[in-house]
């Protein structure tokens, strides 16, 4: 992964892992989780608005918006029961709102890799969040042509 390629919000989220000694990583996943922002009004009993992450062990849905602007907002559900996987969908929709369309497809896709929690969760724990960006990434890409 290089520098240039991942935008500033991301690139703050991994070093803030990067930062702490391993044992503490998983603390600060657990803390994401419970900032998961929660989904607009509009998307209230909508669910058909969300696309599954099947590649989750849990049940994850996101939608993707790209507004006038060409500006990316990504929302996510994810249960309270399932701290990782929620505190994973917390990150990308923190890290991918607010980028531009080209910003948030040149991230790249071995993100989920670079924040250092490759031994303190399994690695399917962490092929669900590369399956959440990769998910987004493929909105973006039909919202962009639909917009």
């Amino acid at each position: 992964m290089t520098e240039t390629t991942l935008p500033a919000s991301l690139a703050e989220i991994r070093d803030e892992f990067l930062e702490l000694p391993e044992p503490e990583r998983l603390q600060l996943l657990l803390e994401y989780s419970n900032e998961l922002p929660a989904v607009p009004a509009r998307y209230e009993g909508h669910q058909e608005l969300f696309e599954q992450v099947l590649e989750c062990q849990s049940p994850v849905f996101i939608a993707i918006e790209v507004d006038d602007d060409d500006r990316v907002a990504m929302f996510a559900t994810a249960p309270p029961e399932a701290p990782t996987t929620r505190g994973f969908a917390s990150i990308l929709a923190q890290g991918l709102s607010g980028l531009t369309v080209a910003e948030a497809l040149a991230v790249p896709d071995d993100f989920p890799d670079s924040i250092g929690l490759r031994r303190a969760v399994s690695p399917l724990r962490l092929s669900g969040m590369t399956g959440m960006l990769a998910r987004a990434k493929r909105q973006i890409r039909a919202k962009r042509h639909t917009a």
